[in-house]
């Protein structure tokens, strides 16, 4: 499907992307068996292979696995995708170059390697995941980015399992504070961890998304950490934060221990139209569903949700909140993997290599397995880490690509969002920064009420389409759709009676 005219003026969105290495309406079943994702790597020309340096030193960043993002980095209106490589360790040579690479889009299925010509393909590490967001509201993005841990390939830490070597747990190493560059306007940027206060937070961070989580117009940050309390940092409009997440309930789990957190998404799950959390841990320790309330007082839905049921023989690295049929309720796929060799020989229930996770929302507080409908990838097993969500053929409902530990990527292509309603969103920030992160978007259609952010960051090491598209189900048709955009530096946009099956590029209006 094809886009609507722009709404104000003829400009096109241009993605920022950072990364660094390192309910209440019921769901509409699927109206047949087709197969939910099909692996569509090779026929794309995507020939890519992650190298992770691993050697017998068993360095923990070995196991740490690359980037991948969605974007649209020439402006033709079709999705790109960048892949973010490891690097070498001193004993962990690679027989080639070790680079990234950059897929432009060519609109047929296929895609073109294009790393070079456009600069980008050497690697480099140890931060790790990254957001931008306008934490000033000055219009300028600037740019959190999460830091893991101290290390040195002058320590390799010696540790066995089994008689083994293998790589020491995260306790080994020291965690490493956050970092905040804010925006100078003239391409410039400045480093301020200290003022802001997220010089201070010392932890293993590794997932971050930036979201409005008390609504008050100002972009927060969720902060996923390994063997380190969660944060939950709120946005004091000063151009500094607070970390209330232990007040939040979100730092620790229910009994005071902080869980291996590594990546994070944010969305409406329930349909209440307040931001909740997804956290991926380790196995045992299940992937977390945190529930928001008025109060930024957050439930943990992990058991009720069947999550703890579904993920706890699963590490988990790459998540991502979306809605996969165009149902109207947000679903959740998640990338899994260990990083010890030897775990089968000491635990039956789980695995070395492990399969995605595609769980469908039912609408009533609980998600369903979709191994079974999903596709072959999803009975497979994998050394999965980064995840990412766009649409790249436009035909309006996400498909994903996903990064492998020394493996090749995956490109997924999704057969069955076309099946149900659904409407897209571009914007466009004149006043607001470029590309309209922090945006809160609330689309009505008869009695539904759908809200959805433009988030920083989010998955783990990875990036997603910026574009929205909200799925509206099978009885849709002949109904109104309104929206209602909440603009990052706070106007309030409305419009009405928009076209279904369609992306809508929406500029920023004028201030009066």
């Amino acid at each position: 499907m094809g886009y609507s005219r722009p709404v104000r003026g003829s400009t096109t969105l241009l993605s920022a992307v950072a990364i660094l290495l390192f309910s209440a309406h019921a769901a509409q079943p699927l109206s047949d068996r087709k197969t939910i994702f099909t692996d569509v790597t090779q026929e794309a020309g995507i020939t890519w292979r992650h190298f992770s340096g691993e050697s017998p030193d068993r360095f923990l960043v070995e196991t740490m696995g690359g980037g991948v993002a969605f974007l649209d980095f020439d402006n033709d209106g079709l999705q790109d995708i960048l892949f973010v490589n490891g690097g070498e360790t001193p004993h962990g040579k690679s027989p080639v170059p070790v680079r990234n690479a950059l897929y432009r889009n060519l609109g047929n299925g296929k895609f073109e390697e294009v790393a070079a010509k456009a600069g980008v393909k050497n690697a480099g590490k140890w931060a790790a995941s990254a957001a931008w967001f306008d934490y000033d509201r000055d219009g300028y993005l600037d740019l959190v980015v999460t830091n893991y841990v101290r290390f040195s390939f002058d320590d390799p830490k010696k540790c066995e399992v089994n008689g083994m070597r293998s790589y020491c747990e995260q306790l080994a190493y020291q965690g490493m504070p956050l970092t905040l560059y804010h925006n100078n306007r003239d391409g410039t940027f400045t480093d301020v961890s200290a003022q802001s206060g997220l010089g201070k937070l010392v932890g293993r961070a590794l997932g971050v998304v930036a979201i409005d989580v008390n609504d008050d117009g100002w972009t927060d940050l969720f902060i996923a950490r390994d063997a380190s309390p969660n944060l939950l940092l709120i946005n004091k409009h000063n151009g500094t934060f607070e970390d209330v997440a232990v007040d939040a309930e979100v730092a620790y789990n229910e009994h005071g221990a902080a869980k291996a957190g590594m990546g994070v998404d944010a969305g409406d799950a329930n349909s209440d139209g307040l931001p909740d959390f997804v956290v991926t841990n380790f196995n045992d320790q299940y992937h977390s569903l945190l529930v928001g309330s008025k109060s930024t007082v957050y439930g943990d839905r992990t058991v009720a949700s069947h999550l703890a049921a579904l993920t706890k023989s699963y590490v988990g690295w790459g998540v991502k909140f979306l809605d996969f049929d165009n149902d109207g309720n947000l679903d959740l796929m998640f990338m899994n993997g260990h990083i010890n060799q030897a775990i089968e020989a000491t635990r039956a229930d789980v695995s070395y290599q492990q399969p995605p996770l595609l769980l469908r929302n039912t609408s009533n507080g609980t998600f369903q397995n979709m191994r079974e409908s999903a596709g072959p990838t999803f009975s497979s097993a994998y050394l999965g880490r980064g995840l990412a969500a766009g649409d790249f053929d436009n035909d309006g409902d996400l498909d994903v690509a996903f990064t492998r530990l020394n493996g090749a990527p995956v490109l997924l292509r999704n057969n069955v969002g076309q099946q149900n309603s659904w409407i897209g969103f571009e914007l466009q920030g004149t006043s607001s920064n470029r590309d309209a992160i922090g945006a809160k978007i609330t689309v009505t259609s008869g009695d539904r009420r759908l809200v959805r952010w433009i988030t920083g960051g989010s998955s783990y090491l990875s990036a997603h389409d910026r574009r929205v598209v909200v799925g509206l189900g099978a009885d849709s048709a002949g109904k109104s759709v309104n929206l209602e955009i909440q603009w990052p530096r706070g106007r309030v946009q409305r419009l009405s009676n928009l076209g279904l099956g369609r992306y809508h590029k929406i500029v920023e209006p004028g201030q009066d």
